[in-house]
Formats: structure tokens, sequence, C-alpha cells
């Protein structure tokens, strides 16, 4: 789907970071597609001691994406749940909370800011890319007042977009994902997946979609959209008499929580630009060998995001947008403790992950 340029934009805007128990990097490109729709967030201190990093990949439009990408992260810290140490709630009201913000009057300007082209009758806003940046202040009181004036009834964007986050806290990780964008962590080599793809035909979701006064055609929610979940997309959330985790497409993410041991190494967030050429366990492989030379992380991204560009448009696999973040795990060795004996501790009771699931 979308429409292709005759030669593809390899320009990447890349960054890398770190704390004292991780570092990261990160990497996106435009490539093959006529407009650009991913924004992604990567914020190594969200607060002292919690790290939030995610990625949006935008259909119709790359707005939403980018209103994810610059508030998705602040409404995770000013939710109660959070400050009680119950991240995992406060993700997922997050998730709701940007489809609430959208509407109205506030919700439409806040769009129009974020864009630099709105289409009235689409609903379209087009724009530059977002990343907001480790040092942007998080804690602005910011109550969302509504506000009067002539889009006061404005239901919200008729674009929309994928959301997958991971917040990483002591050794705790929550992975919230809605869409197909996916997170996979490298424990010992195996590649888990933490994160399901939520299309159409899945069970859950169709019974969801049907319940709902929905349909599937071709794979494709209503016969236009490929995603059971995401945010913005509003007009197939229009129920009233539904709450919003039961519409034809919700913003309710999958929300799952591993406890981090020794012998975990990294995390993969990437949209589904990445899945579609690469399995996860070949792309935690690909990593690792990389890793071995490369010491810079976003420069592993970009060696991704090359590997999976296609030459052609041809097939229309390796002809999407891409953006990844690689999350790298500190490892404190204590004097005197040796790899091997860490590894024979009882992290090895912990639970595994999930095992890949979305394999094809």
């Amino acid at each position: 789907m979308g429409i292709y340029l005759s030669t593809p934009k390899t320009d990447k805007f890349s960054e890398d970071g770190e704390n004292s128990r991780l570092r990261f990097g990160l990497s996106s490109m435009q490539g093959w597609r006529a407009t650009m729709e991913d924004a992604h967030a990567a914020l190594p201190d969200l607060d002292s001691s919690t790290s939030f990093f995610g990625v949006y990949d935008g259909h119709g439009g790359k707005v939403v994406a980018k209103f994810c990408a610059k508030y998705l992260h602040q409404q995770v810290l000013k939710h109660e749940a959070y400050l009680a140490g119950d991240i995992g709630t406060s993700v997922q009201k997050a998730f709701f909370r940007m489809d609430e913000m959208m509407r109205g009057q506030r919700g439409w300007r806040e769009l129009a800011v974020l864009g630099d082209k709105i289409n009235k009758f689409t609903g379209m806003i087009e724009g530059l890319i977002w990343s907001p940046r480790g040092g942007d202040k998080n804690d602005q009181a910011d109550d969302w007042a509504f506000e009067e004036g002539p889009h006061s009834d404005f239901s919200g964007p008729t674009s929309g977009c994928t959301a997958c986050v991971a917040l990483i806290k002591g050794n705790q990780l929550v992975v919230a994902n809605a869409g197909d964008s996916r997170c996979v962590i490298s424990r010992n080599g195996q590649a888990y997946n933490l994160s399901r793809d939520h299309k159409p035909d899945l069970e859950v979701e169709r019974d969801r979609i049907l319940k709902a006064g929905g349909f599937i055609h071709a794979g494709r929610v209503n016969g236009s959209l490929n995603l059971a979940r995401a945010i913005g997309d509003m007009e197939f959330k229009q129920n009233k008499f539904l709450p919003p985790e039961k519409q034809i497409v919700t913003a309710n993410p999958d929300i799952n929580i591993v406890e981090l041991c020794d012998e975990d190494e990294f995390v993969v967030l990437a949209c589904d630009g990445i899945w579609d050429c690469m399995s996860s366990q070949q792309l935690v492989d690909f990593v690792r060998e990389q890793l071995k030379s490369e010491s810079k992380l976003s420069v592993v991204c970009e060696k991704v995001l090359d590997r999976c560009l296609a030459p052609t448009t041809a097939s229309g696999e390796g002809c999407d947008n891409m953006t990844m973040i690689l999350v790298q795990f500190k490892k404190p060795t204590p004097s005197g403790t040796s790899s091997d004996e860490k590894s024979s501790t009882s992290e090895e009771a912990e639970a595994e992950p999930k095992p890949a699931e979305n394999e094809s």
C-alpha cells in the first residue's frame, strides 16, 4: 500500500544515548515510501529510575505518530497508577488517553501545530520527523483543559498509528503494544517476542470487530485498515454504547511484564517495515553478529535498515518506512565473580519471556 518513490530516500535519523543501567541506539529511514510516517521516543531517564522507549508507525498520515511520540510518555508519568508503582496500568491508560486528547478544539489545534499541512476533508496532517530528546521536560503541568472553538466537535483524526513501548525500571521490563510494531528480547541469543501483532484475522480481534458492528474484508477492518488495534483512526471508534476497549478498532494495548535476568542481552523495538523482512530470531542473530565488531548501537540499527531495504518496489517487502531502537543492558560484574558463575545463580529460576509467536 502507498505511493512509492522512483528511488528510495536512504538518509537516516540516528541517535545514541546511555545511563548507568543501559545504552541505546536508534535509526529511522523513509525508504521507498513517498512520505515518512514513523515517529519514536527514546528517554533513558524518563524519571530518576525509569527508561522509556517507543516506536509509532503512522498510517494515513504521520501526525498521530508524532502526537504519541510527544505526549504518550508524559501521560504515563502523570497517572496515579504510576505513582503507586503500577507501570502496566499507567501505560494502558496513557494509550487510551491519546485518543481522548486528540478530540475537540484543543486536540485539533495540537494536531495542526504538529503538522505543516492539513487536509480539511480527510483530516490528514503531514509533517517532519518528531523525536523527543532525552533532555526534554516531562514534568510540565498540563491538565489538557477543554477549549471552546470552531472545532470543539472534532471527533479526532481519521489517521492513526501503532504503538509499541518498553519501560525499564530496575529488573522489570514492561512492554505495551497496540498494532503490528514489535518488541523482541534476546536472552542468551534466543529471540522472545514480548508483543503480539494485532491483525484482524486473529480470533479475539475478529470477535470484537464483529460485535462492535464492523466487518473484515480481504484481511482488513471494514475493508480498509489492516490493523485491529491502533491509536487514532477515530472513524472506527464511534459507537457511543461501547467502552474504548470494545470498539471496532481499539487503542487497548497488550501488556507484558518480564523480570530481567543476567542472560538478557538487549531489546529491540521496531515497526513492521523491519519485521516484514526479518523474523525475530533472524534480527537477534544479525544484531549479535554486528555487536562483535561495532560498539555504536545506532550504526547496528543503520545496518539493519540497509539490509531490509529492497532493491526495487516489485515485491513490496522492504519498501516501508523503517524505525528501530536497540537497547542494550549494562552488566555490572562484581569483582571475583565470573560470568560463568553468575549464569548459574538463582536468575535461572526466573520465568522465561513469552516465546516468539509472530514468526512466519
